[in-house]
């Protein structure tokens, strides 16, 4: 069958986009595997479809392992712009349904403003932060992100006894008292990534966990842009945490499946 598919990217992490509103997608991890590939397929760090729930719509997003996974901030925000194109936001604003829960997303411009969830466990650990923005992110700060070999490393942490079912990986610079600089493992991707929404989200709230910022205002570099992250705390839960940055369409084609 032919396929229609639309190509996104938001701060370089990059999305194949299906509209499945009819329900004719074929979910079947080989097929979203070869989608993905990027020497075969269309290439991308993940595919996430358009589903209608409830009187909502509702997002599914996929590693480009062909797996489905949690949440994906940077993927929710090429969502959000996704819906936009296709005419169905109304106004400067729109919600859906993730796997994590109801998301809003604010149109300003170039940038989405995406309202992630609450986050009130924070395991903090002398060498490491873990903790969950949708999906599950190791924090570590080191002194030069550049010198990091993310892949090695990552991956050691990924597939270490820490976590049976794998985390995100994410290596923090400090620039300032409110400015970072990350760089992220995927699981899934198994590699690095050039962004990574729920990753930096993780590493801002991080930051001001460990009294390394009082500013709720975190602003990120990563390899594919920049991003901002804002939040508020009270007694150690994270509230209104919202991740900032551009999306936008790359391309739309149909391509061939089988």
């Amino acid at each position: 069958m032919k396929l229609h598919f639309y190509k996104y990217q938001g701060a370089g992490n990059d999305f194949v986009m299906i509209d499945d509103r009819q329900n004719v997608f074929p979910y079947k991890t080989k097929i979203i595997e070869f989608l993905c590939n990027r020497r075969f397929g269309i290439g991308a760090d993940g595919l996430i479809t358009l589903r209608k729930s409830d009187n909502l719509y509702g997002m599914r997003y996929f590693n480009s392992d062909g797996n489905e996974s949690t949440m994906c901030g940077n993927g929710g925000r090429c969502f959000a712009r996704f819906l936009q194109d296709l005419g169905l936001a109304n106004g400067n604003s729109i919600e859906f349904d993730a796997i994590d829960g109801l998301h809003s997303a604010e149109f300003t411009g170039d940038n989405i403003k995406l309202q992630m969830i609450d986050v009130d466990t924070i395991n903090k650990n002398k060498d490491y932060t873990f903790l969950n923005t949708g999906s599950p992110h190791h924090v570590v700060f080191v002194e030069n992100t550049a010198e990091i070999d993310v892949k090695k490393e990552g991956a050691n942490i990924r597939y270490s006894d820490l976590y049976p079912e794998g985390s995100n990986v994410n290596f923090v610079e400090i620039l300032n008292d409110n400015k970072i600089k990350v760089r992220t493992y995927e699981r899934g991707v198994e590699d690095e990534t050039l962004s990574c929404g729920t990753g930096v989200t993780a590493c801002a709230i991080t930051l001001n966990a460990l009294g390394k910022t009082n500013k709720n205002k975190v602003f990120i570099e990563a390899l594919g842009g920049n991003l901002e992250v804002e939040f508020n705390e009270s007694n150690g839960i994270y509230s209104d945490v919202f991740l900032i940055g551009p999306a936008q369409k790359s391309f739309e084609g149909e391509i061939e499946i089988k």
